[in-house]
């Protein structure tokens, strides 16, 4: 139950990363800067942070980055880089609630990267995890009734592809943090302890991935608005968010309690929808985007209840 509510918490704060990126889209605001500002701010926020209050984990956290380049590049630049890009650019398309609903598909894809990563999943919860996807899909039919297929698709395939990035690179850092295997080094470290340490080494191993977008698009340089609202995001998400995530999901011991974990995730769509309707006046959901999020939370709900009695 501490996991669970943990991560509802995590949710919540996860949530202004939809409400916000939507926000400097429809501002005009360039996806690169919204995706890549952000891991700037988050730089800036844990160097402040550790430099004060845990300056000897901060050494030991840039030691063990420069010890493990190649492994913090690979669980950065995946579960941090191209998670987010695609969640950015996805925000181009389609409202931020629409994201957050789509971005439930990492319930699905939790199980399979479990599997990939040689965990015992019970079948059953995979299945339930069915219900959560098709609650997607009637979320996504929905807006087709306001833009075009084409609109649809750019907004919902890279946050599947997201769906995948963010629980692999979350693994790999859990697997070296528990013993590594295979090419995955064993990564003993006070450092490792800390989730706020965590953070920042993926934050620096997602850098290569910024740095290589930026150059590569080119975008026109960032409005004052768009500055403000991706600190806001690297606050609210990149810090408090995802502490307080890798915090459940490290309390975890067993590939069970771990996809309880990631499945609080579901919260983010109310909390989305909540946060889009007031403060960017968007509309609520019709039918099928009603029936959607009821489909979600069902699935949700009956997850973690065979995640429980199992």
């Amino acid at each position: 139950m501490k996991i669970i509510l943990t991560g509802v918490l995590a949710a919540l704060f996860f949530s202004s990363t939809f409400v916000l990126n939507r926000a400097m889209s429809l501002e005009g605001g360039h996806w690169v800067w919204s995706a890549s500002l952000r891991y700037f701010w988050m730089l800036i926020f844990l160097f402040a942070g550790l430099g004060i209050f845990r300056r000897n984990l901060l050494a030991g956290s840039f030691r063990l980055y420069l010890k493990h380049l190649k492994f913090w590049t690979l669980a950065g630049g995946v579960g941090f880089g191209v998670f987010y890009a695609l969640i950015t650019f996805s925000a181009s398309y389609t409202p931020g609630w629409v994201v957050a609903a789509t971005w439930q598909t990492t319930i699905l894809a939790t199980p399979l990267v479990l599997l990939g990563f040689g965990k015992k999943v019970p079948l059953r919860a995979i299945l339930l995890t069915l219900i959560i996807f098709a609650g997607v899909l009637l979320v996504n039919l929905e807006s087709v009734e306001d833009s075009s297929w084409n609109a649809v698709l750019l907004g919902a395939v890279p946050v599947f592809a997201a769906a995948f990035a963010y629980p692999f690179g979350n693994q790999l850092v859990w697997e070296a943090r528990n013993g590594g295997s295979g090419r995955i080094p064993a990564l003993d470290d006070p450092a490792m302890d800390d989730p706020f340490c965590r953070v920042l080494l993926l934050t620096l191993g997602s850098l290569p991935l910024w740095v290589g977008l930026i150059l590569f698009t080119q975008p026109p340089l960032p409005q004052s608005g768009q500055i403000l609202n991706t600190a806001l995001v690297a606050v609210f998400s990149g810090i408090a968010a995802t502490s307080l995530f890798l915090y459940a999901r490290h309390k975890a011991r067993s590939a069970a309690e771990l996809a309880a974990a990631d499945c609080t995730q579901s919260m983010e769509v109310l909390f989305s929808l909540a946060g889009e309707v007031v403060l960017l006046h968007g509309a609520l959901p019709g039918m099928l985007g009603w029936s959607g999020i009821g489909l979600t939370m069902l699935g949700l709900v009956l997850y973690i209840r065979v995640q429980n009695v199992r």
